[in-house]
């Protein structure tokens, strides 16, 4: 079927529909991992979002559900040079073209990402609508430009968990084969409690914490901080999440709550809400970062990560207090910050993704850093 992307400003690309047939409207962004569509399909930090994939070749490993980040695509739209029509890999368990179709994601393939994406990079993202049923490309460019913008729009609790639920850890085991005891992990280390506020946390990060020897409990975006404290938790993670942070005044309230009350780690809009919480400020990047090969230097070690992205917003290293917080971390292609740590309270917070799914392994170390954190705050 044919497909249609018209963008705010007037732009119109035409090729090939696949997945679902109809139409979708989103934030247009490109993302430049050369594998793991599916977790960033799934991701749910991409809520109201339209990705364009940088790889030219995109499905050919299809699709499992094992490899998902949440219990469905959380794309509006997705967007490709060449799209598989079969899958060849010994995991895949559907058609990536039937796994789109399955859970409603229209797919656009046959176009020219590259200009595409050049596009986005000389303009900015903008407002974008695929469509396989309206071939008037004015009519879909003013339903473009009437899409509420990402600007001040709260999306975690839109895409946060409805009730507080506990991590199941059943594939954590030991060497025997055992399941998980119930106090200790399988290295023999003391479980630490963790309460993880979702502001579309992935299951990766989840399992991450798990394999640091955590019993993690998760709860929704406007928990308060009262509440947690009351669960007498080891440590608080504040999780990635979608949309602006400047409205998820709730969740600043509640880390300004807990603050040096409990060992506190951030990720992404864990990161950006942290910020907030320090009295910093936040802004909208022009292209956002996305992808599988951000460089980082750690300004502690003055080591290099390779580092997987996925944020349109920023905090402002000119609003942190330098007397305070120590700015840990910076984006290596625009110095953009993304990591920090408070000077003497238990808290730091990376804008990065070090769970890694998908991206590499560099900064697993982060997920040890906190459990040595919660340790030493019992002590």
């Amino acid at each position: 079927m044919q497909a249609i992307l018209a963008l705010e400003d007037g732009r119109i690309f035409r090729g090939q529909g696949h997945g679902a047939p109809g139409e979708c409207q989103g934030e247009v962004v490109f993302n430049t991992s050369l594998t793991g569509y599916q977790e960033i399909a799934t991701d749910p930090s991409y809520a109201g979002q339209i990705v364009v994939l940088t790889n030219p070749q995109i499905g050919n490993y299809g699709t499992n559900q094992a490899d998902n980040e949440a219990a469905k695509p959380f794309i509006e739209g997705l967007i490709v040079r060449e799209f598989s029509a079969i899958s060849s890999n010994w995991r895949s368990e559907q058609v990536t073209d039937e796994y789109m179709e399955r859970y409603k994601v229209p797919v656009l393939a046959e176009i020219d990402t590259r200009a595409l994406v050049r596009h986005l990079r000389t303009y900015g993202v903008m407002r974008g609508v695929i469509s396989t049923t309206e071939s008037n490309a004015d009519v879909l460019v003013e339903r473009a430009r009437n899409i509420r913008k990402m600007d001040g729009t709260d999306l975690a609790r839109v895409v946060s968990t409805k009730s507080a639920y506990t991590f199941d850890a059943q594939d954590i085991r030991n060497q025997s084969g055992d399941p998980l005891l119930p106090a200790r992990d399988v290295e023999g280390r003391k479980l630490l409690h963790v309460v993880a506020y979702d502001f579309g946390i992935k299951q990766n990060i989840l399992r991450m914490l798990t394999r640091e020897g955590c019993r993690v409990t998760v709860v929704p975006a406007e928990t308060n901080g009262a509440d947690v404290l009351g669960m007498k938790p080891d440590g608080v993670f504040l999780s990635n999440g979608p949309g602006d942070p400047e409205p998820v005044d709730y969740a600043v309230r509640a880390i300004r709550e807990m603050m040096g009350r409990v060992p506190i780690f951030g990720i992404c809009l864990g990161h950006q809400l942290t910020g907030l919480a320090l009295g910093g400020r936040t802004y909208k990047l022009k292209f956002g970062h996305h992808g599988g090969n951000h460089p980082v230097k750690n300004n502690t070690t003055g080591k290099v990560e390779i580092t997987a992205h996925n944020h349109n917003f920023a905090v402002d290293p000119d609003s942190i207090n330098p007397n305070e917080v120590e700015l840990t971390h910076v984006d290596l292609n625009d110095q953009t910050l993304e990591g920090l740590r408070h000077k003497t309270l238990p808290l730091f917070s990376v804008q990065y993704h070090p769970e890694a799914a998908p991206g590499p392994h560099d900064s697993h170390y982060l997920f040890h850093d906190f459990r040595k954190m919660m340790e030493e705050w019992k002590g």
